[in-house]
Order: C-alpha cells, then structure tokens, then sequence
C-alpha cells in the first residue's frame, strides 16, 4: 500500500468511494484538495451527470487520475466493454490491465499487457506466472495499443494529468487493488 509518509492527497469520486478507500486503507479528501484522483465507473450504472463534472473538474486542473471499473460481477457489460464507454464519455483511457475469466465465466486473473504475466486471484495468495500462448494471442492487439499508447504520451503522462489508466476491481478480493496500489506514490505530492 502506499508509503504514509510521503503518500499523496488522494480523492476517490463515485459510487463504492467508501468500499475502495477500506479496501485500500487511504482516506479520500476533496477533488481540490487532492494529488490524485481516482474515479470509479460503474459497470451496471455507468458514469453519472455528477461524476462527468468532477472529471472535467480534475481535467482543468491536471489531476493525475485513475479510472477504476467495478461492479463487474453484477453487470453484462464486460471490463473492456466498460473501459471502451468510459474512453468516449471520459478522455481516452489505456488499459495496463485485461481480466481474464474462469470457465465459469467469472474473473478469475488479469494479464499484465506489458509484462506479458498472469496474476491469478483463484488461488488463496495471488499467483503471477507467465501467459499461456493462447492468452498472449488474445491480447495482442490490446497489447499493441497499450504500448503505443504508452510511446505516443511518454514516460511521465500519467504523473502529468495526461494519460488515464483503467483498472477492473472486483470488490472483495484483492484483484485491482494490488494493480491500482503503485499508481498512489507514482504522482508528486503537492503539499
């Protein structure tokens, strides 16, 4: 989790603020106030009017933000379905993050699309291993615009306010949680 001594001023806007900022064991201050913000975006209620103007808020003042979709176990509109909404309503967003699902159909890991690692939550403790070829092949094209994303905004964007990350979180366990924690000491504190 984040470094307590230096960590930044974060604002957490949205339904579940209260859940993220538990799990996450930060408090949230306000959207002026903040050195990062994180946004969470629904996948069965989608972005409200409110949560719009708190975007556009952060964007004046070059907030370095997150986009965080959950709801995920409850709604029909998948983490890249939601992520893809949220780059038309919002700004574009990048996804460092793809879920993958158990047989089931429910998520059961994420791949690293830089890394080319599969975390897999199904176990006690999260095991990281490398992608199966079959997994790397589903991803490629993913993986492809992430990293171009990445070279066409340079090293420094997300810190600048300029690039938005989307990350899935399924509440209750510690998928995203462990993938939004080393974006909190990326950014600098103000003060």
């Amino acid at each position: 989790m984040p470094d307590l001594i230096n960590s930044p001023k974060i604002s957490i806007v949205g339904g579940k603020s209260l859940q993220l900022a538990t799990e996450l064991g930060i408090s949230s201050v306000a959207l002026d106030d903040c050195d990062l913000a994180l946004f969470l975006v629904s996948a069965t209620d989608g972005i409200v009017s409110a949560d719009l103007e708190n975007w556009r808020h952060a964007r004046e003042l070059y907030i370095p933000s997150l986009v965080i979709i959950c709801d995920l176990l409850t709604s029909e509109i998948d983490f890249e379905d939601m992520s893809a909404i949220a780059s038309k309503m919002l700004d574009p967003v990048v996804t460092p993050f793809l879920v993958l699902h158990s047989d089931a159909g429910t998520p059961a890991a994420l791949i690293n699309l830089e890394t080319l690692k599969v975390i897999d939550y199904t176990q006690k403790s999260p095991v990281e291993r490398p992608a199966d070829p079959e997994h790397i092949e589903l991803v490629a094209e993913f993986r492809a615009e992430y990293l171009e994303a990445l070279l066409d905004t340079g090293e420094e964007s997300f810190q600048a306010g300029l690039m938005f990350p989307a990350i899935p979180w399924i509440e209750g366990t510690r998928m995203g949680l462990d993938q939004i924690a080393p974006y909190l000491n990326q950014v600098p504190v103000l003060g």
